[in-house]
């Protein structure tokens, strides 16, 4: 599937799951503007039902109702950096950076969540937390490279060329990559 298939196929699912956000976009008040009712009414919807996540056509994500309270924070967390640049280097010296690169994106993410301590490297990722797939988040790592799974999403730096964000739907092998995830997660 292509990706700008699988982005129009996510995006439908959205609006189909919640018809009041895709009724809002188009609700406009007598004075040409959209009422504080109906502005309120288009912003995304602070989850989406099910156990998967959605991603809006801003390139944001929207944690699933079902998600843990621990997932749904790396979410929010991911979304706070799912457009900034690539910077080799960038989320290892400091927690806030102008940038971040692979495993720093990771270790943002789940540092901002509470699930690690410190950030990783993609090498030392490959022994961090449980061996295999997570139920909720799992992070794919080698020696020079570190994504994550998070609620069905992808969250990668390699996306970000793709579509300006590092959230996307579309799929990665994970031949060469080592699976890890948090403890109960």
């Amino acid at each position: 599937m292509t990706t700008w298939l699988a982005r129009a196929t996510a995006t439908v699912a959205l609006l189909l799951a919640v018809p009041s956000f895709a009724q809002a976009q188009t609700a406009v008040s007598s004075g040409g503007g959209l009422s504080s009712k109906s502005a309120e009414a288009s912003l995304p919807p602070s989850t989406v039902p099910g156990a998967k996540a959605a991603l809006t056509p801003k390139g944001k994500a929207i944690p699933p109702a079902a998600a843990p309270a621990a997932v749904k924070a790396v979410i929010a967390a991911g979304n706070k950096i799912a457009h900034k640049p690539y910077k080799w280097g960038g989320g290892h010296a400091r927690l806030f950076d102008s940038g971040y690169d692979c495993s720093g994106s990771v270790s943002y993410a789940l540092r901002r969540a509470g699930l690690l301590g410190y950030s990783l490297a993609s090498g030392p990722f490959m022994t961090w937390g449980q061996r295999g797939r997570g139920q909720w988040i799992t992070i794919r790592t080698n020696p020079g490279h570190a994504y994550m799974i998070v609620a069905g999403l992808r969250f990668d730096t390699s996306a970000h060329g793709i579509g300006g964000s590092r959230w996307t739907t579309a799929k990665r092998s994970p031949r060469g990559f080592v699976a890890r995830h948090p403890v109960g997660f």
